[in-house]
């Protein structure tokens, strides 16, 4: 039989009609590959070029099927639009086109709109339970809903970075269509919806991908995970490119937020994922992609990327709000209150500055819009990285905290909030997983040894009691009660006042740079987009200062300040435009 070669094939199980399907699998290694499929049929693939297997079948979406490499070993697809149950299990084949969307003409929210809320899909419940929190989320002031990664994982929970099915949705949250049912209620209250990708390895339990295709990876380049991932080659690229393609296209997700892209040695394949993404949206479909990346590349931010998470901005405000200087908060333990004006006034901290490590860290950012930096006072790394998960109310004070959400969600910067965050929630975020074995303990005994360098932690029998993360207990523990309460309204009240007063204006708004008024206080300018002049005024210290308003106050924490910044506070004032210098 002749070959039959397309000028790449698509991963995975396609559907061709409602009865047949397109099996493609990239096996360079093998020899021999089949299908192999629950009823006990088994049909062999046909060798392309370039190391592509691939076959048509008859069978309907449902159909669980799975790959056998040179007859020796039985493997899920790579490509698996959805598990049957777990990574090392049934493929199922999946009718893209099944779901009826009831908010089709939804275009998506232009960027600077974002008010982020990031939520850990599993721990509040699966994707049907996730939906429940959409009116809640909405009336609050949040417009976009950012859910931890979804690719399938081994066993029942995880926080997802473990994913080795990129284009299959964790099971045990639901069904692909449950997950587009939510998107799709999200949209129809007005929320955008973004999905954390993870694009820079895959897990360490249930990757065959080594066993009959090599080349994916770079042997010679390391990362925290393993081998880096070889995007010089077509077929490795195409896999990524497609699924995010597939989450655009198919899901209807509005944006991405790519993970760790510090670890992507392949600056190529970042911007040609940006323009495919723009290129492939429908004409005036607005498309969200941010960036996590620790090399602080502002060059990204300028034409490709919409924005980085900019953990220098959480960093030196948790330095100044807890007085923590271990492991990576020592980068912004020397004079935190000058670092903290240069965030506000320049983007990063780090714009090429050597780093406790002595390494450059970071390209300058003053050019970029404020729009571009994601400003976040709690994450999930930064909670559950903690050994405890203590969330931040549980690490300083009520009044500065109150002062810091002040700047977070008054700055012309996008906020970010954790799933939690707005009602001060008790209960920690934990890491947790859901490995058994050998890979269990190696998890257990490496999560504990990562706080040996932590004051707290130096003794080996505290470090013991640090949660295991594959206990039942641990999960359960980080599954976060919702009540609210004084900190909700704080949260709905400066919410309201930023869509009112600031996010109109946000397009064309640049910062006019922030000045040290004294240890701890700091005051930072921006003219927004229509001439006006905001500015924050922040005290984190213990000490009154003098600082009269250059404007009309629009809020103020704690309330009656007059000329003074009491300790622990914060004050946000408009100048209208031409009444200012």
């Amino acid at each position: 039989m002749p070959l039959r070669t397309l000028e790449t094939w698509p991963h995975g199980a396609i559907m061709l009609d409602a009865q047949h399907t397109r099996f493609a699998l990239w096996a360079p290694d093998a020899f021999y590959v089949s299908v192999e499929l629950e009823d006990g049929r088994s049909i062999a693939m046909l060798p392309q070029a370039d190391g592509w297997f691939e076959v048509e079948i008859k069978c309907p979406a449902g159909t669980r099927y799975r790959y056998n490499i040179d007859g020796e070993k039985d493997v899920p697809d790579p490509a698996s639009r959805a598990q049957a149950s777990d990574v090392h299990g049934w493929s199922l084949v999946v009718d893209p086109l099944a779901y009826t969307w009831q908010h089709a003409n939804w275009q998506g929210r232009p960027w600077h709109e974002a008010v982020i809320y990031e939520l850990h899909v599993g721990a509040l419940g699966g994707y049907a339970e996730v939906e429940k929190h959409l009116p809640r989320l909405a009336e609050l002031g949040v417009t976009a809903i950012e859910l931890m990664p979804l690719a399938q994982f081994p066993g029942e929970r995880n926080w997802g970075y473990d994913g080795v099915l990129p284009y299959a949705p964790q099971s045990s949250y639901g069904t692909p269509e449950q997950l587009k049912h939510l998107i799709d209620s999200a949209h129809g209250h007005g929320l955008a919806v973004i999905l954390d990708v993870v694009y820079n390895h895959f897990g360490p339990d249930g990757n065959y991908l080594g066993q009959y295709a090599q080349g994916f990876f770079q042997e010679d380049v390391h990362t925290p995970w393993g081998a880096g991932i070889d995007f010089n080659r077509r077929e490795v690229r195409d896999f990524f490119l497609d699924n995010a393609l597939m989450w655009l296209l198919e899901y209807r997700f509005d944006g991405l937020r790519l993970d760790a892209v510090h670890a992507i040695d392949n600056p190529d394949f970042l911007q040609q994922l940006a323009h495919r993404m723009r290129q492939q949206a429908d004409i005036g479909r607005h498309v969200w992609l941010v960036l996590e990346n620790e090399l602080n590349q502002a060059s990204l931010l300028t034409h490709d990327f919409d924005a980085q998470w900019n953990d220098d901005f959480h960093n030196v405000l948790h330095v100044l709000l807890t007085g923590e200087t271990d492991a990576y908060y020592a980068d912004f333990a020397q004079d935190p209150t000058a670092k903290l004006a240069r965030c506000l006034g320049e983007g990063f901290i780090y714009q090429g500055d050597a780093t406790r490590h002595g390494h450059a860290r970071g390209e300058p950012s003053g050019s970029l819009p404020p729009t571009a930096f994601v400003a976040f006072l709690q994450n999930h790394d930064q909670i559950g990285n903690r050994a405890l998960g203590e969330r931040l109310h549980q690490l300083c004070s009520p009044a500065a905290l109150k002062a810091a959400t002040t700047l977070l969600l008054m700055s012309p910067m996008i906020p970010l909030m954790f799933m939690g965050d707005e009602v001060n929630a008790s209960e920690p975020f934990l890491f947790f997983t859901d490995h058994h074995g050998e890979l269990a303990e190696a998890v257990r005994e490496g999560r504990r040894n990562e706080f040996a360098d932590f004051a707290a932690f130096h003794d080996p029998e505290r470090r013991e009691r640090i949660p295991d993360p594959n206990a039942l207990a641990t999960f359960k523990q980080s599954c976060p009660v919702f009540a609210d309460n004084e900190h909700t309204q704080l949260y709905r009240h400066l919410l309201s006042l930023r869509h009112q007063h600031i996010v109109p204006y946000l397009p064309g708004s640049v910062a006019l740079g922030a000045q040290v008024l004294a240890q701890g206080a700091v005051s930072a300018r921006w003219r927004l987009g229509n001439g006006s002049q905001l500015q924050v005024d922040l005290n984190l210290s213990p000490a009154a200062l003098e600082q009269p308003a250059p404007g009309a106050v629009v809020f103020q924490t704690p309330a009656e300040q007059g000329a003074q910044l009491p300790p622990y506070s914060a004050r946000v004032t408009l100048s209208p435009v031409g009444e200012h210098s």
